[in-house]
């Protein structure tokens, strides 16, 4: 069982390393993502580019890395009973949590480019949804409350990613609770510039009013 949990972690992390973004602006011309912007290679610093198609594909892509491991993972791992940490779960359950959240590090710190990749809001999203439908809208919920209250993506994704392990201690089980309480600790962890900016009160704001 032990070997079936490890290749759940290889494969989720293989694929969640894929650098859409960057793998999308090299084929569309426009060069290495890295130099534009802040550097990412998620869907925002794609956007910099001006090309709203690669940026919706990149999200999208991105978003689907970590639900489609933790997805493959659940599907082909048998559903038998296993008790870890005291607690009761199905071992397909925790094939897909460590999938999933393999391939949010493997996004965030992908092999390929020196361990060094996006901040994995839009796969950690992806995750959820595979995980849970009804997690998945709460943390929507949550992400657009917040960003129509105080403007800000960044304090919106951390927002949505500190409260979805409290929304899973209620609506899912204590297992996804602490795997996504680990998600949120990375995405906490990845936001640090952006929280440093929030606090000096620097951090760019979203725009909702359609540019003349």
């Amino acid at each position: 069982m032990i070997s079936i949990f490890v290749a759940s972690a290889l494969g989720g992390y293989l694929l969640g390393s894929i650098p859409f973004g960057l793998v999308l602006c090299y084929i569309a011309g426009l060069g290495d993502i890295r130099k534009i912007g802040s550097g990412n290679i998620g869907a925002t610093n794609v956007l910099r580019t001006g090309r709203k198609d690669l940026a919706l594909a990149t999200v999208l892509l991105d978003a689907s890395k970590a639900g489609i491991a933790a997805w493959v993972a659940g599907l082909v791992v048998p559903a038998n009973d296993i008790l870890v940490m005291g607690i009761m779960t199905k071992t397909n359950t925790l094939a897909a949590l460590i999938a999933g959240t393999a391939a949010i590090l493997g996004h965030n710190f992908p092999i390929w480019l020196g361990f060094k990749g996006g901040k994995g809001v839009a796969s950690a999203f992806g995750f959820i949804v595979v995980m849970s439908p009804t997690l998945g809208l709460l943390a929507l919920l949550t992400w657009l409350v917040f960003a129509f209250a105080f403007r800000y993506s960044s304090l919106s994704a951390i927002a949505a990613a500190t409260l979805t392990p409290v929304y899973a201690y209620f609506f899912a089980g204590e297992m996804e609770a602490i795997f996504f309480s680990m998600i949120a600790l990375l995405v906490l962890v990845r936001h640090h510039a952006n929280i440093v900016r929030l606090v000096k009160g620097t951090e760019s704001k979203i725009s909702f009013k359609k540019k003349a």
